[in-house]
């Protein structure tokens, strides 16, 4: 069965798991992947409650085109595996587990996953989505992304990466972590993803942080208000100069690998195998959005 990958999740909106009054709209919202969350959005009293909202609106919208994910309590702890236990049906893509700091988790994640999904009848693989939000966890970000085929990809959290230690969100602190989380993922041929911007009242903030995301190769961004969704989904999607020059290299590419020539150039730019990668890799997420390149 293959895992469920993660091509076009530019936008992943934040939902909390206590709040079902909001689950109709972040259905039918613009956003790749709703974000169910049933970790630090919910009280701790309420944790039962919402666990259940979020199984019951999975069963109703199972088969939805959006990528479902939800975000458990964490490994180890006693909600887990009551988490595990309701939310593991055939409505779920992928299982977001917070601050993971090694390999264990997720291998014993997938073991759990590999058992709920035979005994469910789920005809297809749970990916994993690993969240980097500790000190450790940034150190063993490679060894996490390498431990198992189920992980899909990496999520930065700056909120529990930065603040305990004073740590200013600024384009000087977040670029080194950005890139090493990356890098991390580039290892095992996965995403990385940028973390949720709070101050969801300043549109042009929010931008300019996806933007320092994106230049750095992350794929998408959380969005922890629905006004956030349209600029996420604007800024991690090609921007139509690199559509256009991508269909060129591409066009130039087929023609002289053809003729067996591995390097040319395009309007005075050498391109060669990596460039020619990213060129079919930019035409691939237009096609996904529904473009005609």
């Amino acid at each position: 069965m293959p895992v469920t990958r993660s091509p076009a999740m530019r936008s992943k909106l934040f939902v909390p798991g206590s709040r079902p009054e909001l689950f109709d709209k972040a259905w039918n919202s613009a956003a790749d992947a709703i974000s169910f969350d049933l970790e630090d959005a919910v009280a701790a009293d309420r944790k039962a409650e919402a666990r259940d909202h979020v199984a019951a609106s999975l069963a109703q919208y199972a088969g939805h085109a959006k990528i479902a994910i939800v975000r458990v309590n964490p490994w180890g702890e006693e909600l887990f595996d009551d988490d595990m236990d309701a939310v593991v049906r055939p409505g779920l893509d992928i299982v977001n587990l917070p601050k993971i700091e090694s390999p264990e988790p997720i291998l014993a994640t997938a073991r759990l996953l590999d058992r709920l999904e035979s005994e469910r009848g789920i005809g297809r693989r749970i990916g994993i989505l690993a969240n980097i939000e500790t000190p450790r966890g940034l150190r063993m970000a490679a060894e996490i992304a390498l431990s198992h085929e189920r992980v899909i990809g990496l999520q930065l959290g700056f909120g529990d990466l930065f603040e305990p230690l004073a740590i200013e969100r600024s384009p000087a602190a977040l670029l080194p972590v950005r890139l090493a989380v990356r890098f991390a993922a580039a290892e095992a041929g996965i995403d990385a993803f940028d973390g949720a911007f709070v101050a969801v009242a300043d549109d042009g903030a929010y931008r300019a942080d996806a933007e320092g995301g994106r230049a750095v190769g992350l794929a998408g961004k959380s969005c922890v208000h629905p006004s956030q969704i349209a600029i996420a989904n604007a800024v991690f999607f090609p921007r139509p100069a690199e559509i256009e020059n991508a269909r060129r290299i591409v066009a130039t590419a087929d023609e002289m690998l053809a003729r067996g020539v591995g390097a040319f150039t395009v309007d005075g730019v050498m391109a060669d195998g990596p460039f020619i990668a990213r060129a079919r890799a930019i035409l691939e997420l237009a096609r996904s959005a529904g473009q005609d390149v």
